[in-house]
């Protein structure tokens, strides 16, 4: 059995990951907590990955990273690099799909958290960067772990967006998702089925420890 698409997914899913909280952690804020001209529209921006299908998320990637779209001329005029059929294409598509899981769920535990308390640190002298890193994150933490577990999982089963800008590149591009619409076309089921099998326990266990983790009584 070929493990590359397992490798690959688990590689793509923890990268993607990492930067959905990276960016995310700063959305969630700008949104739980700010007062600003386009904030409904920052919101809408946000939210539209989880209700683009996903092959037209896929096309607007697409039209940016390739060959004709900004980033696409950029990168290769400074770097003589094409991202577009990469794994790191994987990761972008995965990346934007998983980011409003993330803010929405540690935006919605940042507006919970008690006022009062981090008026208290500023009054104090605490800074709004201190008081959120120390004050208001620590007490949005559930939804902050919720956020990340979702993220991650979502990023391991990401197809269609995925597939129009990585391609099927078997040892190159070629996700678990990938893969099992691949043995599918091909009519190798008994792979399909093992296939699937693996991403669901993957994903399965993930979820089974999000609830435990944030079901958790000292959280």
């Amino acid at each position: 059995m070929d493990f590359f698409p397992i490798y690959l997914s688990l590689k793509v899913a923890t990268v993607s990951t990492v930067l959905s909280t990276i960016i995310g952690i700063p959305l969630a804020w700008l949104l739980a907590k700010g007062n600003f001209k386009g904030k409904s529209i920052l919101s809408a921006l946000v939210t539209l990955p989880m209700v683009l299908p996903p092959t037209v998320l896929g096309y607007y990637l697409l039209i940016i990273l390739g060959r004709k779209g900004a980033i696409g001329i950029a990168l290769n005029r400074l770097f003589g690099f094409n991202i577009v059929f990469t794994w790191y294409a994987a990761v972008i598509a995965s990346t934007v799909v998983s980011i409003p899981l993330l803010v929405k769920s540690l935006q919605g535990s940042i507006e919970a958290v008690d006022k009062d308390l981090e008026d208290v640190a500023r009054t104090l002298g605490k800074s709004e960067l201190n008081t959120f890193l120390f004050i208001t994150l620590p007490l949005a933490r559930r939804g902050l772990i919720s956020g990340i577990v979702l993220a991650f999982a979502r990023a391991m089963g990401e197809f269609g967006a995925t597939l129009m800008v990585a391609g099927n590149i078997p040892g190159k591009t070629q996700t678990l998702a990938i893969a099992i619409y691949d043995s599918v076309q091909a009519g190798d089921i008994q792979r399909a089925n093992t296939l699937v099998v693996l991403i669901s326990v993957i994903t399965i266990t993930c979820l089974i420890a999000m609830n435990k983790t944030t079901a958790f009584k000292r959280w």
